[in-house]
């Protein structure tokens, strides 16, 4: 159980090297409780790999500045290296041009900014704003917190059994007063991979802006924002192998030029007096105080990192460990799967018996197995499935079959002491 991992053949997943990948990543060579550590829970925030470390410790040792307005050689270094930061955020999503990619603090923040500055000052009463029953929280609060300050209805279009969205059942809600679509592009606590172009082609024929939620997506899919031809894209740096505190969001350059700013101060402005105050061009204009370039600088290296793997050969890779660890889990005496969509990636949600998923979770830990357990900000989704939470195993490019036999192990030393 507590044995070294061993690599597939290459030949059967696709152009990964494995042992060289997972030999980047220097907290995965570390024992949990005197066990290897095996870590499933890259849904909650990835590890990173030594580039992106080294990357942040560069910018502390060398070029600790603040960006844009200094003409000194560390301001300069900052500033092009939080600058190159959002050309490699455009490049990976394949955005028209760095004006449309805003840095934020993360997903979460990206999503209340679209609520509050895009959604606010238009939003009124009898207005609706339609979401998916499969939901982070992130993606339902702000638009509640929006619905109470117009008077607009927040509508939900609700999800099979198997936790995949009815298209038909989403078709049916979109009308003439759907002024905003928000939807996840792949479920946290389910792994859903949602038909995203489809359904933002359809908001789109009923007049609504259409916001994707891309904060699993982005380690295990590729993203092209001009051929999803979404409005609005969010994503976080740490479910991307990058830093925690950073992501960005991807806006249409004339919806984001007609938004007012979300906060003020720092760069978003253009001048300021007594009288009156003029802000900058966007991206700057959502960017207020001193942006996290230390995060900057750590999210390009990690968006360079998974470019120079190749997100063909992650998918082929990750998807050859995921299906092999559902039918591991799903062969176990009283396991449920919790989420059984036709298309999935990266994520198994289950309970074990009567087993409470916390007591599952602990006992895990103890052999060495982080994963985690609870609601996943998805309370929506246990309700769907009468279930308090699940517990999940989450897999990223430096899991191997070896790490899901060494879960499964550690599964069935659970299981005889809960039951």
């Amino acid at each position: 159980m507590s044995g070294p991992r061993s690599a597939e053949p290459v030949a059967n997943l696709g152009p990964l090297d494995f042992e060289h990948v997972r030999n980047d990543f220097p907290a995965l060579d570390q024992s949990v409780h005197g066990k290897p550590l095996v870590y499933l829970d890259s849904g909650a925030t990835t590890q990173k790999p030594r580039s992106v470390i080294d990357a942040v410790a560069h910018y502390y040792a060398h070029d600790n500045a603040n960006v844009h307005r200094g003409v000194h050689e560390l301001s300069e270094r900052a500033t092009a290296s939080y600058e190159g930061a959002r050309e490699k955020v455009r490049a990976f999503i394949n955005a028209p041009s760095v004006a449309e990619v805003v840095f934020s603090r993360g997903t979460t923040e990206s999503i209340n900014l679209m609520a509050q500055s895009y959604g606010r000052p238009r939003l009124q009463r009898g207005d609706e704003i339609l979401i998916t029953e499969m939901e982070h929280h992130s993606n339902i609060v702000p638009w509640q917190l929006l619905c109470e300050q117009t008077g607009a209805a927040l509508k939900v279009a609700p999800i099979d059994d198997t936790g995949q969205l009815i298209v038909e059942e989403y078709r049916r809600r979109l009308n003439e007063r759907t002024r905003i679509v928000a939807m996840v592009h792949i479920s946290n606590a389910l792994g859903t991979i949602n038909p995203v172009a489809e359904l933002i082609g359809a908001a789109h024929d009923a007049g609504a802006v259409v916001i994707v939620d891309g904060a699993q997506a982005a380690a295990h899919v590729p993203i092209d924002v001009q051929a999803l031809d979404c409005d609005f894209y969010a994503m976080s740096s740490h479910k991307v192998f990058g830093p925690t505190g950073i992501g960005a969001l991807y806006g249409k350059r004339g919806l984001l030029e007609d938004m007012p700013p979300y906060q003020g101060g720092g760069d978003m402005i253009e001048h300021v007096s007594f009288e009156k105050t003029t802000y900058n061009e966007p991206p700057y204009k959502f960017e207020a105080g001193t942006p996290n370039i230390a995060g900057a600088a750590g999210f390009g290296a990690a968006l360079d990192y998974v470019t120079d793997i190749g997100l063909d050969a992650i998918r082929v890779f990750e998807n050859n460990v995921f299906e092999y660890a559902t039918g591991r889990i799903a062969e176990m005496d009283g396991a449920r799967i919790i989420g059984t969509a036709s298309s999935k990636c990266s994520i198994v949600s289950f309970l074990l018996g009567a087993a409470h998923p916390s007591d599952i979770g602990t006992i895990l830990d103890r052999q060495g197995v982080a994963i985690r357990t609870g609601h996943h900000c998805a309370m929506p989704v246990m309700r769907h499935f009468g279930v308090p939470g699940t517990a999940r195993a989450s897999f990223a490019m430096y899991n191997n079959r070896a790490d899901v036999d060494t879960l499964v192990e550690a599964l069935r030393v659970a299981e005889r002491i809960l039951n």
